[in-house]
């Protein structure tokens, strides 16, 4: 079993909360991390996918939840929305740390019909699918920290190959495309998974059974990962009505399918682009859809860019979901087209630009945006840091570093 980063944060809600969602897309390792939470504990299981207990909480829901005793695991609540009420009437009459544990395949707070957030009764917490990290079981070392401003100079990066990243690359993070060894047995995962969602979980949430053009639009997203998010443009090339695509790109989202990340701006006036640029969470995902495999990559290295930006992306909304720095993560991008791909911010306002760069080199110029930064954000400057497929962390000049990839995966032990 996989260390998550996200259990010592549940250990400690289920202390002093009285309901804990646990939410993600499907097939993530909610209910198996549900369930260790809870080991050598009493407690029931049920999950709304068995159409048993679905019609008893669908008919009477209060009633559902009053005929629960002790603590409870409650599995892909998204599907019963009305229980959210009833869970709350039960909290307010007798308010018990930990009686209810929650997992949601769908973000609960996005549902149309969700009846109650369970405001100040209910903490959530996210599991996205494996980072570098929990699968090298070395999940205790926060990246996004270290990135941000931990001793660089310490880190023991291990060379690594290209051929190694491609791999890392292709099977992203679902820990079932993580244990399948061949790329037909990936890719047929793939094709099963997401045949589920989009003929289940979606007519299930948007209450319509025929939404054809999702597999379609979901392939187009794909092919503009780490791009900025143009709705009009997409419309065009998807020939969908932008109410439309919006709808269906809300549904996406709901799902853990796609990602907006915002463009970052700490005063109007500095008149940044504030379009948002959209991501697939997962990697291997992005490089399914896509049809990339270990030949094209080897054969084309051209195609890596999007792929490797939507990596370190992913691996940072990971980290940065457990950061002891309460970091938050963002775009940047000026009107003069200046760019930088991420930025980590403190709650002070503090800022370490992150680039990222396919190539096994890096030079001046890579620190442009990064450059650009420093010296218009001086007094809130932390660092700025280009990723890239080299094997060596060097330094370039004041606060500039160039770190390869593999300080998402590396065994870096104790900073």
């Amino acid at each position: 079993m996989y260390p998550r980063h996200v259990l010592p944060i549940l250990l400690e809600a289920l202390q002093d909360t009285p309901v804990v969602l646990l939410n993600g897309a499907r097939q993530t390792g909610k209910s198996t991390l549900a369930q260790q939470c809870l080991a050598g504990q009493s407690h029931r299981y049920l999950t709304f996918d068995d159409p048993v207990v679905l019609a008893a909480v669908k008919h009477d829901a209060a009633g559902f939840i009053d005929g629960l005793e002790g603590t409870i695991i409650l599995d892909e609540v998204q599907r019963a929305p009305e229980v959210f009420l009833a869970i709350k009437a039960a909290v307010d009459r007798q308010r018990v740390a930990g009686r209810f544990l929650l997992t949601g395949s769908a973000n609960v707070l996005l549902l149309p019909n969700m009846a109650d957030s369970l405001a100040g009764r209910m903490e959530i917490c996210s599991l996205w699918p494996l980072s570098a990290a929990e699968i090298a079981y070395d999940a205790t070392i926060n990246r996004a920290d270290v990135l941000f401003n931990g001793d660089l100079r310490s880190l023991k990066l291990p060379p690594y190959e290209r051929q190694e990243l491609i791999q890392r690359l292709l099977c992203g993070g679902f820990p079932e495309a993580v244990s399948r060894v061949s790329d037909r047995r990936k890719t047929a995962w793939f094709d099963s998974y997401l045949q589920a969602i989009l003929q289940r979980d979606v007519r299930d949430l948007a209450q319509v059974e025929q939404l054809t053009e999702l597999p379609h639009l979901l392939k187009l997203l794909a092919t503009r990962s780490a791009t900025l998010l143009n709705f009009a443009e997409i419309s065009r090339a998807s020939n969908l009505a932008q109410t439309t695509l919006k709808r269906y790109f809300s549904l996406l989202e709901t799902l853990f399918l796609v990602y907006r990340l915002p463009s970052w701006e700490r005063n109007p006036s500095k008149r940044l682009v504030k379009a948002p640029k959209v991501f697939l969470p997962d990697v291997g995902l992005l490089a399914h859809l896509c049809a990339l495999t270990t030949d094209r990559l080897l054969v084309d290295p051209s195609l890596m860019g999007a792929l490797v930006e939507t990596f370190v992306f992913s691996e940072l909304i990971k980290h940065v979901d457990f950061s002891d720095q309460h970091l938050s993560l963002w775009h940047y991008r000026t009107q003069n087209h200046i760019e930088v791909d991420f930025i980590l911010e403190d709650r002070l306002g503090k800022l370490t630009g992150i680039e990222v760069k396919t190539s096994a080199t890096v030079d001046a110029k890579d620190f442009k945006g990064l450059k650009h930064l420093q010296e218009t954000e001086a007094s809130h400057f932390q660092r700025g840091i280009v990723l890239y497929a080299g094997r060596e962390i060097v330094s370039f000049g004041s606060a500039l570093w160039a770190v390869p990839l593999s300080v998402w995966w590396a065994r870096i032990g104790d900073i």
